[in-house]
């Protein structure tokens, strides 16, 4: 029977998207600003993140403690709310569409490694959170997954596939427990 060997473990593949100056960069602007209380106020946050690289769209709202890996591989649609502790582990692209909560301690998960390797490689995809979809509290969506329009991952539950429109799911993994009804939308 084989067995894991982390010291032959190799990544050199991966390009975090931007050289080691502005990843340095942004790990300073990301502790002291966005991983902090020092800075409360969204439109700074958000002319940071545009200044990285990121897609930011109008009246986006980001609480205090947030950590986002690299902002050059986020998208962010107008009106999204990003809460408190909320956790963006994008190694490649997030794209957070319009209308969009992550509630508190939301993680949103891009990279894995192959448990099958011996190397334990790594293994990476991208998350998308179309129109008006809600991560809950403490929920973690994992890489490759798409939130569908509307769809909700409730409290603690974890998304290791994509999520129907429209449709409210819940557990670990998560499955539809029921339609999501948004009165007075046709």
């Amino acid at each position: 029977m084989s067995k894991t060997n982390l010291s032959a473990y190799n990544n050199q593949w991966f390009d975090p998207g931007a050289g080691k100056l502005k990843r340095l960069c942004w790990y300073v602007v990301n502790a002291v600003v966005f991983r902090s209380y020092l800075v409360p106020v969204s439109s700074v946050k958000r002319a940071l993140l545009k200044a990285f690289g990121a897609r930011i769209g109008q009246s986006v709202v980001i609480k205090p403690q947030v950590n986002i890996k690299y902002p050059w591989l986020l998208s962010i649609g107008d009106h999204s709310w990003i809460g408190e502790n909320v956790w963006i582990d994008n190694l490649v692209q997030v794209t957070i569409g319009a209308n969009c909560c992550l509630s508190q301690g939301a993680f949103l998960l891009t990279g894995n490694h192959d448990y099958t390797s011996p190397t334990f490689e790594l293994m990476v995809r991208p998350i998308i959170l179309e129109e008006g979809a809600w991560i809950g509290a403490q929920a973690l969506v994992c890489p490759g997954v798409t939130c569908a329009s509307h769809s909700v991952l409730t409290a603690k539950s974890v998304a290791t596939k994509n999520l129907f429109p429209y449709m409210i799911y819940q557990g670990n993994p998560a499955v539809p427990v029921k339609e999501r009804i948004i009165p007075g939308q046709p």
